[in-house]
């Protein structure tokens, strides 16, 4: 290799030393027709950047068990650290051509645009969280292109890879949806692989630029926390009442909807329906006791829940929605999660943890990140349960005085409630911003623990039904 790209290749590898440093995750993309050079190419990166913080990712057509999960489910779950580097052999692109062409869950996508707007929210969210997505498209001439495929075929030791070109999309058709992807999106870097020098050298430069520019943007900015309170804030959203029910009416309606319940999991296993339920509330408010009587009686292989606390050092390391779309379910099983993503507009805001763009984007983006899961047929139901600020003090002080019950109450418990006007108005404003036809909040008056748990219990039987036989009331 000349001299010229030795050079280039030294200076790209000083800028992702220094884009690790400075915590920038980098994605590499590298998409083309078979035998056109990805493969030379996307090697030659992992050759020059440290293989301590590179990760090279293959897409390959999903198997019966990938396609128990979301669409973006594995580009979610193999997210690159920040400072770390992913180089894709194929990506979501490719990945979305596989589920048009060959019609896969077309139930859920007949209109292919749903998976190009959820790769573009993908994208988005990314980038505004300081992703540098590095898009590379690989072009050869059709003479060079039969070449490489020859020279693969007639190597005894790389016949195997031969299957790469046995795709299960037509070369003409990816071409052609390809082509529509660059045109529309001036992201992608063009690279014509015919003359391999020539190839090298326009990549390396490519990606010095990029880099170059990320750094100086991760210089220039500057954190605004600023949680944008009102002075004077009142609402009556959570001014919502549930006629309160007996002991007597307690003991006779709870195990019923229990079992209902339990009929409801092996309908939604059967169906392949999977169901998200996501808790968020006032301290004290009772989300430990709702998901207990809502798991009792249920199969305990096909659920699982999620007690979100503090995020780990790894976990600030990835975007914000990282931790909780690797816990997402597949299809016909149940996720609980205790607290959740709408941690970055509560604590985060209040707390300052988030800057203010950060939060303020975080609306528009969990609306996105929900819909991927609910194009896909997914059930996803939120509750707030709310508390009056009485009766929470009341149990802050029953769980002080009640030795089984001590470890539910901590200093950030009491350090929230001097906080109460701002939570007030942080939930008020995600409930607002949030409650979406596909993913709806359900407010619940949590003052009487029974009846809410019995609230709850009706209220998801009540939309599973609506999904699994069109039960318009319970």
């Amino acid at each position: 290799m000349n001299k010229k790209i030795e050079e280039l290749k030294l200076k790209a590898a000083s800028l992702t030393r220094q884009t690790h440093e400075l915590g920038i995750p980098i994605m590499i993309l590298f998409e083309g027709m078979p035998a056109s050079g990805k493969t030379r190419l996307s090697n030659e990166l992992l050759l020059t950047f440290d293989a301590k913080y590179t990760q090279f990712i293959s897409t390959k057509s999903p198997q019966y068990e990938d396609l128990r999960y979301q669409f973006l489910q594995k580009y979610w779950n193999t997210l690159p650290q920040k400072g770390h580097i992913n180089i894709y052999f194929r990506s979501w692109y490719s990945h979305f051509l596989d589920y048009k062409e060959n019609g896969i869950k077309q139930a859920y996508y007949k209109k292919s645009e749903k998976l190009v707007n959820q790769i573009k929210s993908f994208e988005t969210m990314l980038q505004n969280d300081n992703y540098e997505l590095i898009k590379f498209y690989i072009e050869v001439s059709e003479e060079k292109r039969q070449e490489h495929i020859q020279q693969t075929k007639d190597n005894p030791l790389m016949k195997w890879k031969v299957q790469e070109y046995e795709q299960v999309i037509p070369n003409e058709t990816y071409l052609a949806e390809m082509r529509k992807f660059t045109h529309k999106d001036n992201q992608w870097e063009v690279i014509d692989y015919t003359q391999r020098e020539v190839a090298f050298e326009k990549m390396y430069k490519h990606i010095i630029e990029r880099l170059e520019n990320a750094i100086k943007k991760s210089k220039r900015q500057q954190a605004n926390k600023d949680g944008a309170f009102s002075k004077d804030f009142s609402t009556n959203m959570f001014d919502v009442k549930f006629e309160k029910i007996s002991k007597k009416e307690y003991k006779e309606m709870i195990e019923p909807l229990q079992k209902r319940m339990r009929e409801i999991q092996f309908a939604l296993y059967e169906r392949k329906i999977p169901l998200i339920l996501t808790f968020e509330g006032m301290d004290a408010a009772g989300k430990g006791g709702n998901i207990k009587r809502i798991r009792e009686k249920l199969d305990p292989t096909g659920y699982e829940v999620n007690g979100i606390s503090a995020p780990t050092d790894v976990e600030l390391a990835h975007h914000y929605l990282w931790r909780f779309a690797k816990e997402m379910p597949k299809t016909g099983h149940l996720e609980i999660f205790d607290r959740s993503w709408y941690g970055r507009v509560l604590v985060e805001r209040v707390e300052g943890f988030a800057d203010k763009e950060e939060w303020k984007r975080a609306y528009h983006e969990i609306n996105e990140f929900e819909k991927m899961w609910t194009d896909e047929g997914a059930i996803l139901l939120k509750f707030f349960l709310c508390l009056d600020k009485d009766e929470q003090l009341k149990r802050f002080k029953d769980r002080e005085q009640d030795p089984n019950k001590q470890w539910k109450i901590t200093d950030e418990d009491w350090r929230n409630r001097d906080k109460w006007d701002l939570y007030l108005e942080a939930s008020h404003d995600m409930i607002k911003y949030t409650d979406t036809n596909y993913a709806p909040w359900f407010i619940v008056p949590a003052d009487h623990k029974k009846t809410a748990r019995v609230e709850v219990l009706k209220y998801i039987i009540r939309q599973c039904e609506k999904v699994l036989w069109g039960v318009k009331d319970y």
